[in-house]
């Protein structure tokens, strides 16, 4: 399963959040899952949905420590018996462009 989630901090009186978001990306790095952050969600993926999810509470309660309030935003893709997709996605849509042409017969979109 692939869960991409944004942890937003607000209320610390400051517009810069990027030292409290680091906080929630260590927690996410040092789970040992395999993970991307880009500049707007960070990207899990995890066999099971309490091991992501276990991710994401402790990312929220290291934000929470931080800041009065907290949003968070999760989206996941729960796919039973398929590991890799973190990169086999990205891989499919980059092999699509380099063809010209769009996904085959029973390939999903990213």
């Amino acid at each position: 399963m692939l869960v991409a989630f944004s942890i937003a901090p607000s209320g610390g009186g400051s517009d810069s959040v990027g030292d409290v978001v680091a906080e929630a990306v260590r927690v996410v790095r040092e789970s040992g899952l395999p993970n991307e952050t880009t500049s707007m969600f960070t990207t899990i993926e995890a066999e099971t949905w309490d091991e992501a999810m276990d991710v994401v509470k402790r990312a929220v309660e290291a934000v929470q420590a931080r800041a009065p309030r907290v949003s968070l935003v999760l989206k996941a893709d729960i796919r039973p018996g398929f590991s890799g997709q973190l990169q086999a996605k990205v891989e499919r849509v980059e092999r699509a462009l380099g063809e010209g042409s769009g996904p085959s017969a029973g390939e999903d979109a990213p």
